[in-house]
């Protein structure tokens, strides 16, 4: 059984893949021009010998995967456990040692990033792990706009581009109630708010990438997607890397140093 997916089929890496890269492609934020392909892969396991050829355009996603199969000895950064990793969490993140994960962002974002490239570096050296929330948060510059006073969309966009998990309330075909917990901004920090209902989607057109879900089921969410059914040990790993990069990034001084997602 996969470490993520509570489901009794054991998923490819590259479908788990698929998973969780569909909603933000299928918005034109990342990846390559077909969204299509991923959705297939995503509901059906379908395109297989192609994804490794997509997955390399996802240019925020793959060096993490890179990073994450080379500190653990794995020769393929869509080994099922790598995926696991960077999307939801697993004890292959604590093989990333801080030093390594600081000198990828410097190789990655230096030039761009300038002076405040130590304040990004310092988010490794104060508990940052490389799972994707670590990008979302610190990486992208959607913190800093916040704490320039910008309010709403950059709120939105943490909230719905990091992985969160939630309940599920109902389902209605295509269309999944789910339970889960806001991002909020106190301060000039980020933090969970209290539980609030939201309305995602499972599928298209009948095409799900999540099979039977039924009430009280823990799925994993990106963007207005569900992407998976969540194991109790998945769910605890995916809120312990939260929390580990909210406290990292809540103590930078300049975080966002890169564009949107080309970063």
């Amino acid at each position: 059984m996969s470490l993520v997916s509570g489901e009794a089929v054991v998923m490819s890496g590259p479908e788990l893949f698929a998973r969780y890269a569909y909603p933000p492609n299928s918005l034109g934020y990342c990846g390559p021009g077909d969204p299509a392909a991923l959705l297939e892969t995503a509901a059906s396991g379908g395109h297989l010998d192609q994804l490794s050829h997509l997955a390399v355009q996802f240019e925020g996603a793959w060096p993490y995967l890179e990073l994450i199969a080379g500190c653990n000895g794995l020769s393929d950064p869509l080994d099922r456990r790598v995926v696991e990793a960077y999307w939801v969490g697993n004890e292959l993140l604590l093989r990333v040692p801080a030093n390594v994960l600081a000198m990828s962002l410097d190789d990655r974002f230096a030039r761009r990033a300038g002076a405040r490239m130590s304040d990004l570096a310092a988010a490794a050296f104060t508990g940052g792990v490389a799972q994707h929330s670590f990008h979302v948060f610190g990486v992208y510059p959607w913190l800093g706009l916040l704490r320039a006073g910008m309010d709403g969309p950059p709120l939105e966009v943490l909230d719905r581009c990091r992985i969160r998990w939630g309940r599920v309330e109902a389902v209605r075909g295509d269309l999944v109630s789910v339970s889960s917990r806001a991002l909020v901004f106190e301060g000039s920090q980020l933090a969970l708010g209290p539980d609030r209902l939201e309305e995602v989607r499972r599928g298209l057109d009948g095409v799900a990438m999540v099979q039977d879900l039924v009430v009280g089921d823990v799925v994993s969410l990106h963007w207005d997607w569900v992407c998976d059914r969540l194991s109790t040990s998945a769910r605890n790993w995916l809120a312990y890397c939260l929390k580990r990069n909210l406290d990292a990034v809540n103590q930078l001084n300049s975080p966002g140093p890169a564009f949107v997602c080309g970063a």
